[in-house]
């Protein structure tokens, strides 16, 4: 993963959704790199927000998301295709917030959560 993917990623999702309001990484190069400092910069309305250093913890929210999306979805269901993947990945991410209910979140799921908050 280089600067200049991390960019290239960083545009197609802009092209698709729109600019978002803060971009949040950690301080890997990729990150720091004026390619890619430069992209974010020149976007109007987005902010690019960086995990201080040992902040280890700041995004232990996703990183459990993610061992959550291995473990119970790409490591039961191995392809080799990668738009199967992508649509498989795509359904559990459905499932993850709108049905599957967590005891962290008091058994609702993570849209009931979201949409009391909106």
């Amino acid at each position: 993963m280089d600067a200049e993917t991390c960019k290239e990623v960083i545009e197609l999702a802009v092209e698709i959704h729109g600019e978002p309001e803060i971009i949040n990484t950690d301080q890997g190069s990729q990150y720091t790199s004026k390619i890619f400092t430069d992209y974010v910069s020149k976007l109007y309305t987005t902010k690019l927000s960086m995990d201080g250093k040992g902040r280890a913890t700041d995004n232990a929210y996703i990183e459990r998301f993610w061992r959550s999306i291995k473990y119970e979805y790409i490591y039961l269901n191995p392809t080799n295709n990668v738009m199967e993947l992508y649509h498989g990945i795509d359904r559990y991410i459905k499932y993850y917030n709108e049905e599957l209910r967590q005891r962290t979140l008091d058994n609702r799921t993570p849209m009931d959560v979201y949409s009391l908050a909106a």
